[in-house]
């Protein structure tokens, strides 16, 4: 993934870009602010390891959590949507998983569910199972997985 071009094309159709993170920790937001003058198109990121952020930081709702449990396609659509809402962004993207050690039968290590919400329209929402890659290895996996997610969305022109 080239950040740069993925920063370009944001700054081409005049949209700004949040960010939910919860098991890359800011990730994503490192990797779209490590490129100079990014400041044009990266509005803010939210790390929100915490049920409790979720909840506070972008509305997920608490019903939510325990129905479906924070490592769920359902929160990840709440906490992009909760991105959008609560930045000046027209594009979101949320990132829920379980990087490990550890995870159970129902939620292995390396599954991850993402969300991509725009302005005006329905949050999208994917689960992708990456594997027992280890911790950094899924972060990483995940992070690359949510910034090809930002650059399909700016491409197909549904970010816009």
């Amino acid at each position: 993934m080239n950040v740069a071009d993925l920063l370009a094309r944001a700054r081409a159709a005049g949209v700004m870009i949040a960010a939910a993170e919860s098991c890359t920790g800011g990730m994503v937001m490192a990797a779209l602010t490590s490129v100079p003058g990014s400041s044009d198109v990266v509005e803010r990121g939210f790390v929100t390891y915490s049920n409790d952020a979720k909840i506070q930081m972008l509305g997920v709702v608490p019903e939510t959590l325990r129905a479906h449990g924070a490592v769920s396609t359902e929160v990840a659509r709440e906490m992009a949507a909760g991105a959008l809402r609560n930045s000046k962004a027209q594009l979101a993207v949320s990132i829920t998983g379980i990087a490990g050690p550890g995870g159970s039968e129902s939620k292995p290590e390396g599954r991850v569910c993402f969300g991509i919400a725009r302005a005006g329209a329905q949050a999208r929402v994917e689960m992708q199972d990456f594997g027992a890659l280890g911790r950094s290895g899924v972060r990483r996996a995940a992070c690359d997985h949510a910034l090809a997610l930002l650059m399909a969305a700016l491409k197909d022109g549904s970010a816009i």
